[in-house]
């Protein structure tokens, strides 16, 4: 189901014997191409008809509806919905002839549950998580996701109140009494939600349910919806977090009365139901990674990639946001003059193996700020290649911009930034350009495309095109296609800072960070180091 991109809004209706558009003369009518793209966002504006359109059929039609939509904004993705009898079949497909078991599937979902609210969430704000989970599938889900967001570094309360006496169920309560992690009974769980919890899961019902919540989880439910009250009151309300389908909602039409529970983000599985159009939060994610190819051209998905090796990816465009309220209130050990290192590089070196350690993406990455004679500053990202007691070292093209300021200026700062751990590091000191023989050394180290890339790369001057770099790299490549040794061009190197300062910044509660300052001193004609503590 594709067309190229048009400059006119175009329709793509699937042939239905009872489909009588009246406005058929006014539509550009197309074959269906049976094998969907994956990359369906680069239409402007398109959208998807298969089965029986809503608004252009005969009313007495029952047959599904599944809309495709690829709006112009970037990062929408278009995305199939699934009505009720699918769910159930792609579930019973994927148990049946397929052989996953039902506890890999939960297992997989409740951690694409728990990495979605870690996306939106961060633990050091929504500290206290309370999963509400029914007796069927989807309160497995949030066990299971209750378990992984204890080892994210939330503190996890579970509401089970009809436990399921079949052995995954058990195993998982199990996993969870292990932890310590609290189960509340009814008579437990405040009548008032909004005082005790940052983050509520509900997990009480999924795609299979139909009819209206019976005790207790009619009053549950009902203690969701009033939530929103308090929001509307100006109070400080936890955040909804529903698994796959609010619970009580129609799964096909949604939250049809208007009075039912309002999530704040919704983590579909599989693929969004129907009901899911009608979810008006903010935060709309995938997750479920486990879909094979046979059940996607069966079923005709059309799924949004998964960025990396991320369990959840998000459908539609993030919330808009007023960016003078974007804060995080950092939780973190304090950072003490008595338990700091002596000398400022070990300091370093403690730190860095802490973001490696982590598993934070590059943890080498550092802005490098430089400025020329006139004075006018600019900063960048780099990669920090080598660390030692004579200084910070990185590698570029001595034609570039700022190495043109650095031989003007031979000054500059680098800054390190570990978000995971609250921390900063910012050095200022004078930069020389390393040996040739290490950068020798270090240029003949690197993968044989990014020495090509070196080569080709005449960094910051203007190109007549994105093409024109490719192909004089296709050419090097052709020539060295032998595997001979690859020359390191005269106009690439590496520079290093030697610092002159450091300064170590930990981030604390109310804006109350803390800063040590290592400052280079002479005495006795050796090279201390003293440190002073700066106000936040």
């Amino acid at each position: 189901m594709w067309r190229r991109r048009t400059k006119t809004m175009t329709w793509l209706i699937a042939k239905s014997p009872i489909c009588r558009s009246p406005l058929s003369s006014s539509l550009t009518i197309h074959n269906r191409i049976s094998k969907p793209s994956p990359s369906a966002s680069s239409l402007p504006f398109t959208f998807f008809f298969i089965g029986t359109p809503l608004g252009f059929c005969n009313s007495h039609s029952r047959s599904t509806t599944r809309w495709f939509c690829s709006p112009c904004s970037k990062g929408m993705e278009s995305v199939s919905y699934l009505s009720q009898r699918e769910a159930v079949e792609i579930d019973e497909n994927l148990m049946g002839p397929l052989g996953f078991s039902v506890d890999q599937l939960m297992e997989l979902a409740g951690l694409s549950v728990a990495t979605a609210i870690a996306e939106v969430y961060k633990p050091s704000t929504y500290t206290r998580v309370l999963a509400i989970c029914g007796p069927g599938n989807n309160g497995g889900d949030g066990l299971v996701a209750a378990r992984h967001l204890y080892h994210f570094g939330y503190k996890p309360s579970i509401c089970y109140p009809k436990r399921t006496p079949k052995p995954l169920y058990t195993g998982l309560v199990t996993q969870l009494e292990s932890l310590y992690i609290p189960f509340l009974s009814l008579e437990d769980l405040p009548s008032d939600l909004s005082n005790d919890f940052d983050i509520v899961i509900d997990a009480i019902f999924g795609f299979s349910f139909h009819g209206n919540p019976r005790p207790p989880f009619d009053d549950l439910i009902q203690r969701l919806v009033e939530l929103h009250s308090y929001d509307q009151a100006h109070e400080k309300s936890p955040v909804i977090v529903s698994v796959d389908i609010p619970s009580a909602w129609h799964v096909e039409e949604g939250d049809i009365g208007g009075e039912g529970i309002k999530p704040d983000m919704l983590v579909s599985l599989t693929a969004p139901k129907l009901g899911a159009k009608k979810f008006r939060g903010p935060h709309h994610f995938l997750g479920g990674r486990f879909v094979p190819p046979v059940i996607a051209n069966k079923y005709k998905l059309l799924l949004p990639p998964y960025p990396g090796t991320s369990m959840c990816v998000r459908i539609g465009k993030p919330p808009q946001v007023d960016i003078s309220t974007l804060r995080e209130n950092y939780i973190s050990p304090p950072l003490l003059e008595e338990q700091v290192e002596a000398d400022p590089f070990d300091q370093f070196r403690k730190w860095f193996d802490d973001a490696v350690a982590t598993g934070l993406k590059e943890p080498n990455a550092m802005a490098l700020s430089t400025a020329g004679k006139d004075g006018k500053p600019s900063s960048r990202m780099v990669l920090l290649k080598g660390i030692g007691d004579d200084g910070f070292v990185w590698y570029t093209n001595y034609e570039s911009k700022k190495a043109s300021q650095l031989t003007e200026n031979p000054r500059a700062s680098l800054l390190f930034y570990w978000n995971d751990l609250n921390r900063q590091v910012r050095l200022e000191g004078p930069v020389d350009k390393v040996s040739e023989e290490e950068s020798e050394h270090y240029f003949h180290s690197r993968p044989r495309g990014s020495q090509l890339g070196a080569i080709v790369s005449n960094q910051s001057s203007i190109l007549p095109g994105r093409q024109f770099i490719y192909q004089m790299y296709q050419e090097l490549e052709e020539k060295f296609s032998d595997g001979s040794l690859i020359p390191k061009p005269k106009h690439w190197g590496g520079y290093r800072l030697k610092p002159e300062l450091f300064e170590f910044w930990q981030g604390q509660t109310s804006r109350l960070h803390d800063r040590l300052q290592y400052s280079a001193v002479d005495v006795d004609g050796r090279r201390l180091w003293r440190i002073d503590r700066l106000a936040p």
